[in-house]
């Protein structure tokens, strides 16, 4: 390690080639997964992990990778029968979208001031089967001062107006499912029965199937705790107007996932953002760790 700058770019492979983002001054390291969906796997933050991963969907290559933080687009959530209609025709797309289970492509890295790695995304005809517009993705994922973040660049290549829903599923590793939420969120939309319901500053998902979704809050962050010693904080553009919670019962973690509209947008055309041809839709997401 240079002693003047301390962070640096590391390559192991693990069945898949991997990338490491490590700031030794906070003792902090990230750990991204390009050909399995530029997922992030591990997040170590001022000596603490704070991602969950189940190893077996990562080393199935059919598998979806339950842990780590997945990439969400054009969609997050699910749609209804998996397919949606746009402009008189019907396509069908899995949940959470396409870019997800894609080997992106690294572009660059750098360690200079901050270590980050820059990963693509480009439409291809498989993606178009299910997304009729050609697109590309750029992704810097960034490591400074023991902190996350994740700058997005979506590139609309298409000569008409791309519709599009950008979003992120982190899986916390945390000690329990009833956390206290730091937001100014007043209600949540209840998955598991459709009702909107008041927002008090904890939710329970012990027990819950399917997940809850953070309405209305004026700021754009959110914090809660992974124990007792640990909060982890998110902020995040304004764009991303609503966060998403769920968890699955007897596994250790919670999803806590920023989301720029709600399931079925592309059915419902609600919350929709609009990437004129040619344009790029920009947006921050940021990671960090703090004492509790």
């Amino acid at each position: 390690m240079n002693v003047l700058n301390p962070y640096e770019i590391s390559r192991v492979t693990d069945q898949y080639p991997l990338i490491d983002l490590i700031d030794h001054a906070t003792n902090s390291r990230v750990r991204i997964c390009p050909e399995r969906g530029g997922i992030v796997i591990g997040a170590e933050l001022g000596g603490r992990q704070l991602l969950y991963l189940d190893p077996d969907t990562f080393y199935d290559p059919e598998a979806n990778i339950r842990g780590g933080i997945p990439v969400l687009f054009p969609i997050c959530g699910q749609l209804r029968g998996g397919e949606y209609e746009w402009e008189g025709r019907t396509y069908k797309m899995k949940n959470h979208g396409v870019a997800r289970n894609r080997p992106w492509t690294e572009a660059a890295t750098g360690a200079d001031g901050s270590a980050w790695v820059q990963l693509t995304l480009r439409s291809t005809p498989d993606t178009l089967a299910s997304y009729p517009f050609e697109f590309e993705l750029r992704f810097t994922y960034r490591l400074r001062e023991g902190a996350l973040t994740i700058e997005q660049e979506y590139r609309n290549l298409s000569d008409r107006p791309m519709p599009m829903v950008a979003g992120f599923h982190p899986y916390f590793a945390t000690e329990g499912k009833n956390l206290p939420y730091v937001t100014d969120a007043q209600r949540y939309l209840d998955y598991n029965d459709g009702a909107v319901k008041p927002f008090e500053g904890t939710l329970d998902l012990t027990g819950m199937k399917e997940s809850a979704a953070l309405l209305d809050a004026a700021r754009p962050e959110i914090a809660f705790p992974l124990s007792t010693e640990a909060m982890v904080k998110m902020t995040y553009g304004e764009e991303f107007r609503y966060v998403v919670l769920w968890s699955v019962e007897g596994k250790p973690f919670v999803c806590v996932e920023p989301w720029t509209a709600l399931n079925e947008a592309l059915n419902d055309k609600k919350g929709l953002l609009q990437v004129q041809p040619g344009e790029t839709f920009r947006a921050e997401l940021r990671i960090a760790c703090e004492e509790a």
